[in-house]
């Protein structure tokens, strides 16, 4: 219990956590004012290693039971852990050496054609049920837009597309690429509200082939194509190129890479929009347990490892708007359907899936509340005159595309 009460003692200032130990004994830290969770460990070992390395321990623990909650749930133990944390703290790698911090990122973000699908078939060829379960009734895996804080995850996620598309400057006819483009949601959203061609592409073998499926149903199999492809494979020419969610899986030593193909694929009087997660407090490094078990060759960059890139291809910062929270409020929504899902969930697969992704939830919420990670959505271009110079277009569109009633989206 050495090594776990001097890394607890160090990190637990505010809040009041208690861990229980395999002998019985209550241990307790922090000041008693702000959140709660209470823990029991089953083994001496399992205290061992989550005071050598708790970033991948803690979470290995819980997911093979032998970490339990005695007071509060596994949401409750992160928030203890992050609020303390906070955002900007120093991590082992970050005092790294840069030359072995350089050699660490190539390694765990290294993600050549071949290797990136077979990391987005870790995560995204489950169970067509699972996602089901916990998404709206899209499918949109990716950050909401909580417009007003009662909104439902149904309002949130079509205010998502609405606020992606107004930025787009979308005419009809237009050819629109779609990079990692899910189950196919945001495509089939602009060609039926904007009359374009959409060409989307994924790694995932499940997404295709229901993305596919989704725009045969929806009568829009003309205007809206899946491939089953590598953005790097892809050739041709777009007005419109959009990626949400995708830029994640990367991996930083890719990025140059990723914006000479957006600016070899994008016309001349083209715009592009990223959406994606980022990190406030600067270049960083994946959670181990994140990476070992989630998403494998993941990386969330900070914006000063994006930006230069940009530059780099020679294309424009348009605009660049950061959605703080809305991802925290989203991945409650998630994480409260999944519990609620839980025994269909543990059908599916086992009580080691449903704690690993009870911990996947509440690690990722918490982290947004608290750790300094938002979602970033950077417009660019490959000419500054591309777009108007103010902001009014973006909201012109989102008002005259608004439904009448935006509480009919969560009952249909």
């Amino acid at each position: 219990m050495f090594l776990l009460n001097r890394f607890l003692n160090r990190l637990i200032r505010h809040g009041t956590f208690k861990v229980v130990d395999p002998r019985g004994r209550v241990h307790s830290f922090g000041n008693g004012h702000g959140p709660r969770a209470a823990i029991r460990l089953h083994d001496n070992a399992t205290m061992r290693r989550i005071g050598l390395n708790p970033g991948l321990a803690v979470g290995e623990a819980y997911m093979n039971g032998r970490l339990d909650l005695e007071e509060g749930d596994i949401y409750n133990l992160l928030e203890v852990a992050c609020a303390n944390l906070g955002w900007g703290h120093v991590d082992l790698i970050s005092r790294m050496p840069a030359p072995l911090r350089m050699a660490l990122k190539r390694a765990q973000q290294f993600n050549p054609i071949g290797k990136a699908k077979e990391n987005v078939a870790h995560h995204y060829d489950l169970s067509a049920e699972l996602y089901d379960l916990f998404l709206d009734a899209d499918r949109q895996y990716s950050c909401a837009y909580f417009a007003h804080p009662e909104d439902s995850l149904e309002v949130a996620q079509e205010q998502k597309k609405r606020h992606i598309a107004a930025k787009l400057g979308l005419a009809s006819g237009q050819r629109v690429l779609d990079i990692g483009c899910g189950w196919g949601g945001l495509a089939l959203y602009l060609a039926r509200c904007a009359d374009v061609e959409v060409v989307g592409c994924t790694l995932s073998e499940e997404q295709f082939a229901l993305a596919t499926k989704r725009a045969v149903e929806a009568g829009l199999a003309n205007r809206v194509k899946f491939v089953l492809e590598d953005y790097r494979n892809v050739e041709g020419a777009f007005d419109r190129i959009v990626s949400v969610g995708m830029f994640e899986h990367v991996g930083v030593l890719h990025y140059g890479e990723f914006f000479r193909k957006c600016a070899a694929l994008l016309k001349p009087d083209g715009v592009a929009l990223l959406h994606t997660i980022g990190r406030s407090d600067g270049p960083g490094a994946t959670n181990a347990w994140i990476r070992k078990y989630i998403f494998p060759g993941g990386y969330s960059p900070a914006m000063s490892e994006v930006i230069p890139e940009m530059e780099r291809a020679r294309l424009y910062v348009t605009d660049i708007e950061i959605l703080r929270l809305h991802y925290a409020e989203t991945l409650r929504h998630w994480r409260l359907r999944f519990m609620a899902s839980r025994d269909k969930i543990k059908a599916l697969y086992d009580e080691r899936f449903c704690r690993m992704w009870e911990f996947y939830l509440a690690a990722c919420e918490a982290t947004f509340r608290y750790g300094g990670h938002s979602v970033f959505q950077i417009q660019f271009t490959r000419h500054v005159a591309t777009l108007p110079i103010t902001r009014d277009y973006m909201l012109d569109w989102e008002r005259a595309h608004a439904p009448a009633n935006a509480q009919q989206i969560a009952a249909e």
